[in-house]
Order: structure tokens, then sequence, then C-alpha cells
């Protein structure tokens, strides 16, 4: 399992920015695909809005890469 860890500089990074910033995807573009594909998950349940605003404390998925959103 890949485990990574995401700092986050605002209140809130969008679902697509977070995938394509950790390298999980080339890019928004990509990452929006992604999402709609149903691969994605925030705290254990799928997530399908790509541009949902992830904030510090939440753990994204996708795959066996887990994103562990931290606060500045």
């Amino acid at each position: 399992m890949q485990k990574l860890e995401f700092i986050l500089d605002g209140e809130f990074i969008e679902l697509n920015q977070l995938l394509k910033l950790t390298g999980l995807c080339d890019s928004g573009g990509a990452g929006k695909a992604m999402v709609a594909s149903g691969a994605v998950s925030v705290d254990g349940q799928q997530e399908l809005r790509k541009t949902c605003k992830v904030r510090a404390g939440q753990v994204v998925a996708v795959g066996d890469a887990r994103i562990a959103v931290k606060a500045g």
C-alpha cells in the first residue's frame, strides 16, 4: 500500500487537484475522469464529485494509495 501525505496550505483543496499534485494522475482533467469512474473514496465513502472540497484530517483513497491530508 502506498501512503502519501499532503500538507494543505489553505482551507481546502479540490479533489481532482489533490490527485494531480500528489502524482496519482497526470492532470486535473485526468483526475476528474478518475473521480467520475468511481475509483476514488474520501474517508471510506465513494466520491463522485470531481471538485469535492478535501480538508485537513481527511483521507483520500485511490486503488492501493492512501493520501492523508494534513494542515499546514
